[in-house]
């Protein structure tokens, strides 16, 4: 069977169990049929005898491992095997570093099994840990084997749940490491630096960057004896957690780092995507944008999210949307207000400027602020997720999402407040697999082109944009 048709009837198989378990109008606020719609679903799945209706998402996916290839983009959509990709995926940082006790391994099964389960097929996670506990580099260019082991893990262990990971390659902010290490590094070879931000600039320090790119872009995992930058399972390589470079809000300092480092990393790999990591503020390339900005604190902060992402090398934007950290802690419907227009001018301006996806790769909101509760939650995460589905009807750059951030259940001591644990959560988990299940959908029918019949189709958008 061709692998159009393939993915397909693996879409409609789900769509189908989602009907028998919870309803159609529960799944898509459809008021049609829920017979014809059945009748419709098992016409289809009659041509094929790969899939039964009691198989689970994660069994049917096994099926497509002769079919687990690069991403790539194709004018503003992601693009695996010829076919479109929209992702709806989750944040889990710490995973390498729990990964490297054999006491805590357990836990990175568990969020990946969790994960598939409500059909997440992108996470993202940190490739870095700088002279901190369990570190993966100790000093530059000095690793610890038994680390990058845990690494090794974490990649295999993606690949058997067909979850894709973004890895990003350093931080900005001091948790596990960040730019000050590398000034700290610096300073203790000799060097005259003063400034965190002199991680952008001094030519030393970008060595130092470089270096560890080249480390992690070349490394052999000892599970697979796959190289990382041969290895489909990764997704894209990001430059930086949430750059910023405070002491030139020109943003010419960030630029030029920006530029150095995407060529560098296409020049080790051209397989894979890379992105920024950039949080998508506005700056002095786009003053007219600055009314979408948080606050007018955004704009200092060195970042130019049009700019920066008009370098080269670099494939797609990244965008993080926390309003009860950049407006106000206590919770209001102008966070829901806020998250709809930033979303939709990073998505205009990814389809007008860029012509590449956006990814929203961080979002949530924390249990820990005034007035929170579940249904905010929710309601966040639905504005997330209809604002990107709003983008694939009319073929627009919103490619995807990423919660902040998901957790296994028994990690209180790490919840950042933002943590999501499933089995706490039924009503997100709902959430989550519905949306999953749409995107599906719409990876499988971006490429379909009538191929069993346009009413067919037809119906199945009826379904998909029913609410929206």
């Amino acid at each position: 069977m061709d692998t159009c048709n393939r993915s397909f009837l693996l879409s409609l198989a789900f769509l189908m169990l989602l009907f028998d378990n919870i309803g159609t109008n529960a799944v898509f606020g459809y008021s049609g049929n829920h017979d014809q719609i059945e009748t419709m679903v098992e016409e289809v799945l009659d041509h094929s005898p790969h899939f039964g209706t009691t198989q689970s998402m994660y069994d049917m996916q096994h099926l497509e491992d002769d079919d687990w290839k690069m991403v790539e983009t194709k004018g503003n959509q992601f693009i695996v095997n010829g076919q479109p990709f929209y992702v709806n995926g989750f944040n889990t940082y710490w995973l390498m570093v729990l990964a490297a006790d054999q006491s805590t391994r357990g836990k990175v099964s568990e969020v990946f099994q969790q994960a598939s389960s409500v059909g997440l097929t992108v996470c993202r996670t940190w490739a870095f840990n700088d002279g901190q506990w369990r570190a993966l580099q100790k000093s530059p260019s000095v690793y610890d084997e038994e680390v990058f082991k845990a690494l090794d893990f974490v990649v295999n262990e993606a690949k058997k749940y067909k979850i894709r990971l973004i890895l990003s390659l350093v931080n900005n902010w001091d948790a596990y490491g960040g730019k000050a290490q590398y000034v700290k590094w610096g300073k203790a070879a000799g060097l005259n630096v003063t400034s965190d931000d002199e991680f952008f600039s001094h030519p030393t320090l970008r060595s130092y960057y470089k270096a560890h790119v080249k480390a992690v872009l070349n490394r052999v995992n000892t599970l697979t004896n796959v190289t990382y930058k041969d290895d489909p399972t990764v997704f894209a390589w990001e430059l930086m957690n949430e750059p910023r470079c405070t002491s030139d809000s020109s943003g010419d300092t960030l630029q030029s780092w920006i530029a150095e480092m995407a060529v560098y990393v296409k020049s080790l790999d051209a397989k894979h995507l890379v992105e920024i990591g950039l949080e998508g503020f506005y700056g002095p390339s786009a003053p007219a944008r600055a009314q979408f900005n948080p606050n007018s604190y955004a704009t200092q902060v060195g970042t130019d999210f049009i700019r920066n992402h008009q370098a080269l090398g670099v494939d797609f934007a990244s965008v993080h949307i926390y309003a009860d950290s950049w407006i106000s802690q206590t919770i209001s419907d102008a966070h829901l207000q806020f998250t709809t227009s930033w979303m939709e001018a990073h998505i205009e301006d990814a389809e007008k400027y860029l012509g590449m996806p956006v990814i929203f790769s961080e979002f949530g909101v924390s249990a820990k602020d005034p007035g929170y509760n579940s249904s905010f939650r929710d309601a966040l995460i639905s504005t997330v997720y209809k604002t990107v589905l709003n983008s694939t009807k009319k073929g627009g750059s919103g490619a995807g999402s990423l919660l902040w951030q998901l957790f296994p259940d028994g990690m209180d001591s790490m919840d950042d407040g933002y943590a999501i644990v499933l089995a706490k959560s039924p009503s997100t988990s709902k959430l989550i697999s519905l949306h999953s299940s749409r995107l599906a959908i719409l990876n499988s029918m971006c490429s379909w082109n009538c191929h069993w019949g346009c009413r067919k189709k037809n119906a199945l958008e009826t379904i998909l944009y029913h609410d929206l």
